[in-house]
């Protein structure tokens, strides 16, 4: 692998950043990247996902892309948290997410499914993932971490991450801890605006910087800095990706850590609505950030390493800074063995989805399953009952999320086993006309399962469930697909089932509770807003 000494600038800079592209195949966006503007890494998203053989194959085609060029190999990254945050859905072994992880409460299971996801990211060329999400989920109107957080409890999600991170890097996958110092008590995504946090240093000590602290302890690889304001260390309202104070003072100086800083996009609106690309780019990099993040778009991205370039010929950033990032990113590359070859195609598809790792993720996924309160006259569902599920369709994209298509629901599990169990799917956020037909529609029906998705943040959600347990009393049960904190607004339900996720392990773990034919036996890791809710 080349040398730090031997590389010019323009290769000095390049290696601080990371590009997202468009396709399924290198586009000639992405390889001019990598052939003229020397990028380090490359990020995937759904978009550039269709299979695994197709990943493996475009991992392989990206690496071929900067052997033949004569560029140092590439950090391929991607989101696969697990739950509703991942990327690669289809034919690996997808894990139950953070939250229903802390409510299974087995943290030998997080370190063996955070491994199971490094051997089969490694064996389709991808050797960073961005995971795991480490901040404490101490606000319950935070619009973008919720269930990607392990809980409300620092120490828990400290133990739990820890293991995630050691899972990952077993299979020499770079973990990257995310979203310091912490995104936990935001109301407002970063993705739309800039969000800023009053706490002065010593609650950050108690509560967001646990856990980061013990994964930097752990030797976590990298840290994902957020487009975050923390008003008491940096008062001049600066997100902390581009804050001296925060990255240099807090995360280097204070915390002692020496591995990869990176920021999050950096196309998010909290930076990109108020510095522009190229000041934000070269504000990070002096802020002591070893790669920037740019997802999306070409211009942009090769116009923040322009100005880069530039900042360092003018004298505003140094060589020395750039020597310093460069060092660790080159160090890292070093020891994760990027250079090694890739295996082979047959070889590395008997690695990805076997039999043995999807029962494992489905157990865990069983063992997560929260029934948060049960009237005693709803559950078990049987076979000579009526059933109606009202399902709420959950296919709304985020910028997160990208997409919560499934193909499956809570019905097509009891469809198959229960013979009078009927389907209806409602928007995310119904109509009257929509409420109304339900309404009418569920007297004809012994039991009703209504199937909420972040009713938490849709009304008319809230409106028929309580329409309905209002007509219809103790036959009515709630299941909630994403939010626990869903029963906070119509906590007269006297049976509701939380699974954190609207993934299909998920749901049919669900649909087991729902049928008497698996004990629920998940415990909240969060504590709900009515105080007349209680966790068994």
């Amino acid at each position: 692998m080349k040398q730090i000494h031997e590389m010019s600038l323009e290769e000095k800079i390049g290696q601080l950043f990371m590009a997202g592209f468009q396709g399924t195949e290198p586009s000639e966006n992405i390889t001019k990247l990598i052939q003229d503007y020397h990028i380090g890494g490359v990020i995937y998203f759904t978009r550039n996902v269709k299979n695994t053989k197709q990943v493996y194959e475009l991992s392989r085609s990206l690496q071929k892309v900067a052997k033949d060029a004569g560029k140092l190999p590439l950090f391929i990254s991607i989101d696969q948290e697990g739950g509703m945050v991942a990327r690669i859905t289809e034919g690996v072994t997808l894990s139950p997410g953070n939250m229903a992880l802390g409510a299974a409460g087995d943290k030998e299971a997080v370190y063996q499914l955070s491994k199971i996801v490094g051997k089969e990211l490694r064996a389709l060329g991808v050797n960073m993932n961005f995971a795991p999400c480490v901040d404490v989920n101490n606000n319950p109107l935070n619009p973008v971490i919720g269930v990607r957080s392990y809980g409300e409890d620092p120490c828990i999600v400290a133990e739990f991450g820890v293991e995630a991170v050691k899972g990952l890097q077993a299979e020499h996958v770079s973990a990257v801890s995310k979203h310091f110092p912490g995104h936990g008590d935001t109301n407002v995504d970063s993705h739309l605006d800039l969000p800023v946090i009053a706490h002065g240093l010593d609650r950050l000590e108690s509560l967001e910087l646990v856990p980061f602290k013990e994964t930097f302890a752990h030797d976590v690889d990298g840290v994902m800095v957020a487009h975050i304001n923390f008003k008491s260390i940096e008062p001049d309202n600066v997100p902390s990706t581009l804050s001296k104070r925060i990255v240099s003072g807090l995360l280097r100086e204070k915390l002692g850590y020496e591995g990869v800083a990176m920021t999050d996009c950096m196309e998010m609106n909290a930076i990109i609505e108020y510095y522009g690309i190229e000041e934000a780019s070269i504000m990070a990099i002096d802020a002591g950030i070893d790669i920037v993040l740019i997802s999306h778009t070409f211009e942009r991205q090769s116009k923040a390493m322009e100005a880069v370039i530039k900042a360092v010929e003018n004298g505003r950033l140094t060589m020395e800074q750039i020597d310093r990032s460069v060092g660790r990113v080159l160090k890292l590359k070093e020891k994760r063995k990027l250079a090694d070859s890739v295996a082979t195609w047959d070889e590395a598809a008997v690695l990805v989805g076997c039999a043995e790792d999807l029962a494992f993720a489905r157990s865990v996924s069983e063992k997560s399953m929260t029934l948060v309160k049960d009237s005693g006259a709803f559950l078990p569902l049987a076979a000579d009952q009526k059933v109606l599920v009202v399902a709420v369709d959950p296919n709304v994209a985020t910028e997160v999320d990208e997409t919560l298509a499934t193909k499956v629901t809570v019905g097509t599990y009891l469809k198959a086993a229960l013979p009078q169990a009927v389907e209806v799917s409602v928007t995310v956020a119904p109509s009257d006309d929509e409420i109304a037909r339900i309404v009418k529609q569920a007297g004809d029906f012994d039991k009703v399962v209504v199937v909420t998705y972040q009713a938490v943040a849709n009304p008319s959600q809230v409106e028929l469930v309580r329409k309905l347990a209002a007509g219809f009393g103790d036959r009515v049960g709630v299941v909630a697909m994403r939010s626990p904190y869903d029963i906070g607004k119509f906590p007269e339900v006297s049976t509701y089932l939380v699974t954190y996720e609207s993934r299909a392990l998920a749901l049919e773990s669900a649909s087991k509770v729902l049928m008497g034919k698996l004990k629920a036996t998940g415990k909240l890791p969060i504590t709900l807003l009515d105080t007349r809710v209680n966790n068994g």
